[in-house]
């Protein structure tokens, strides 16, 4: 089987063109994921055809677990897609379709090949249902106390619950992110029993109204250096309580993403796509 390993902003993933569901990809994401006997990545991306866009993209977590949405995978599909001639892009435009919805994207680059893309990541989406959490309050979910053990002591957490396609709890903090122990607490605000579906955990600090600095865990994948609609959801959560403009740049671990929404429609993103090296996974040792 042949694959791309690709990057954005340091979210990883091994890019596969396939042309359905034929194989177990949940198997084959754990091995290929797998940063010591596999190829190692924070996904398996699929780039399949779609009758509803201009391709379709599936994302396996290196858990076998299959998120709704994956900000940083979308434009390395985009980046895949346009230069590998999957789709010819109509005035620098596409569209994707991902389990979250048909998303559109703008490529931007020279000589065909694709430097950075613009997302169109959806309108987020605030009721408890959609989300899902369970608490009983009127949308937006700002500040929601939940409550996690920290060693010998239970903690409240003030977090704010947003759906991008998938969950998202942000909670802020006045120290640096990078003091904070995100290795303790992301597990247990990922697996927290008021979120049924479990969330991804973000937790960010306003270093001024354009710019925020973020750590993510992610649910089914762990800590990673970058994530899409975590930075997404981090605008979204900032722009409610009134901390930022319009036009935010987020920077992670990874790099750094720029986030736009005017408060009421969709959220934008723009951020790089990388390809870093291409290869061939033997198909029989991951079926084994």
């Amino acid at each position: 089987m042949n694959f791309v390993k690709m990057q954005g902003t340091g979210n990883d993933f091994v890019v596969v063109e396939a042309k359905g569901d034929e194989r177990d990809w949940r198997r084959l994401a754990i091995a290929v994921c797998d940063r010591h006997f596999g190829i190692g990545a924070d996904g398996l991306l699929l780039a399949l055809p779609s009758t509803a866009a201009d391709v379709r993209m599936r994302v396996l977590n290196p858990d076998g677990t299959e998120p709704e949405m994956c900000g940083n995978g979308i434009r390395c599909l985009a980046k895949y897609a346009v230069e590998r001639g999957l789709v010819t892009p109509r005035d620098g435009r596409l569209t994707v379709e991902t389990p979250a919805g048909v998303l559109s994207l703008e490529v931007q680059g020279e000589g065909g090949r694709v430097d950075s893309v613009r997302v169109g990541m959806g309108a987020p989406r605030f009721a408890p249902d959609d989300i899902p959490v369970l608490v009983n309050a009127k949308p937006p979910l700002v500040n929601t106390p939940i409550e996690v053990e920290t060693g010998a002591s239970r903690q409240i957490l003030a977090v704010t619950a947003v759906s991008m396609g998938n969950p998202h709890a942000v909670l802020f903090v006045q120290e640096p992110v990078a003091e904070f122990p995100l290795h303790d607490i992301g597990p247990k605000v990922a697996t927290h029993p008021l979120f049924p579906q479990g969330v991804n955990f973000e937790v960010a600090r306003i270093v001024d109204r354009r710019r925020i600095e973020a750590r993510v865990w992610e649910r089914g994948a762990g800590p990673t250096l970058a994530c899409g609609t975590g930075a997404s959801a981090v605008m979204v959560a900032a722009r409610l309580q009134g901390m930022v403009g319009e036009v935010v740049n987020i920077t992670l671990p990874g790099g750094t993403l720029t986030l736009e929404w005017d408060g009421a429609g969709e959220v934008y993103m723009t951020g790089p796509a990388m390809t870093v090296f291409e290869g061939e996974w033997p198909m029989k040792e991951s079926s084994e």
